[in-house]
């Protein structure tokens, strides 16, 4: 039963564009498992959008959520389109639809979608506002990572990066390492990886390399975070930043540092460079950054790797404190959410680390089992109907 995902919808999304040219899109919504409360996840606008992978996200969901404790199960959406491709009413007109088309499968106590890559708090505004136009009424907790004058939380935009790095501070301490000695590389500079290496920064690490899409900068010394995300406005890359080295993405998961945040794409860590990962500890701020092959080969030499549905799991935990708050329509300050997030995400890491030291397990072997438990035991508490 858990192999197998509960609903799936795919739907077609005509589209007419500025020119008047019409084209049909593909969007796709996968509720894995809603054993433990409603489904939860985020949607996503990308050319490799496919079946199979809102699938393997969607499951990923429930894990995540049944690890942090969140009272969700999982759920995934996406349709396969470039953004970058089209003007900010024809994405405007494609998110209407596809909201009018899952429109029977979501909503606050059935599913409720959040932003992830292509999509942000507009797009959330505009299924909101979709949604609540066919209900009758506004209808704030249908989605989640909406912007703050519109029932978003506090917090919401830099939730998974503080989670990330609230694990990544517990786990240095854990390897005897201290924070203000420590180097850290951050691949990715987009929604994960760049909160990520400002409060890394922030809190006395010393960040030497970053990058995006188009490559990325290194300075021994430890780079300007300020100043490179003031670079990044003004230019839309990290390439180009001061006199600094360039290096590639592919360069940047090899140095030599003690703290490796892959913050971008699925598989950036695999069997083929595995062998050269030099950071003695891993915290993956994307999905699935690492295979299954290099996730042993690291294992055998000895790097820590924080899985994903552990360390990435601040955006769920302020997602599900934001429905909340729209449930209630009574909101907290951001240094509540802030609190609250990291007795969330540091609880959870005392529990996976616990765990895998008890076992003898990896880590992500230790927080799979805590949630596949959490979730099979909703499944046989509850009962088989009929």
């Amino acid at each position: 039963m858990l192999a197998t995902p509960r609903r799936e919808m795919t739907v077609s999304i005509p589209l007419r564009r500025d020119s008047g040219e019409v084209e049909v899109l593909i969007g796709h919504r996968v509720q894995h498992n809603f054993s433990r409360g409603p489904a939860k996840g985020g949607l996503r606008y990308s050319p490799e959008v496919d079946l199979d992978e809102v699938r393997a996200l969607a499951m990923w969901m429930s894990w995540k959520c049944a690890l942090l404790d969140v009272p969700y199960g999982g759920a995934k959406g996406g349709v396969r389109i470039d953004p970058r491709n089209y003007s900010q009413a024809e994405l405007q007109r494609v998110t209407r639809r596809y909201a009018s088309e899952i429109s029977p499968i979501i909503g606050p106590a059935h599913d409720i979608p959040a932003p992830d890559i292509g999509t942000d708090e507009s797009t959330m505004a505009w299924i909101m506002d979709t949604y609540s136009v066919s209900s009758g009424h506004t209808v704030l907790g249908v989605v989640t990572g909406k912007p703050i004058s519109l029932g978003g939380s506090l917090g919401r935009a830099m939730a998974t990066s503080r989670g990330v790095v609230e694990v990544a501070l517990a786990a240095i301490s854990s390897t005897g390492l201290d924070p203000r000695g420590t180097t850290a590389a951050v691949q990715g500079f987009g929604k994960v990886g760049r909160g990520s290496a400002v409060l890394l920064a922030e809190a006395g690490v010393r960040v030497v390399a970053v990058s995006d899409q188009y490559g990325g900068v290194r300075d021994p010394q430890g780079l300007d975070i300020a100043a490179l995300c003031a670079h990044v406005d003004a230019t839309g890359s990290v390439v180009g930043f001061g006199r600094l080295t360039e290096i590639s993405n592919e360069d940047l998961l090899e140095l030599d540092v003690d703290l490796l945040v892959p913050a971008a794409v699925e598989g950036v860590i695999h069997e083929g460079n595995a062998d050269r990962i030099r950071a003695r500890l891993v915290v993956e701020g994307a999905n699935g950054p690492t295979s299954t092959r290099a996730d042993e080969l690291l294992r055998e030499r000895g790097v820590l790797v924080v899985p994903d549905i552990l360390a990435n799991a601040g955006g769920v935990v302020v997602s599900y404190f934001e429905w909340v708050q729209a449930n209630q329509a009574y909101w907290w300050s951001e240094d509540e959410v802030n609190q609250r997030l990291a007795e969330r995400m540091l609880l959870a890491w005392q529990r996976v680390h616990e765990r895998a030291t008890t076992d003898q397990t990896t880590l992500r072997e230790a927080a799979t089992c805590i949630a596949v438990e959490r979730v099979a035991a909703a499944h046989q508490q509850r009962g088989l109907y009929p």
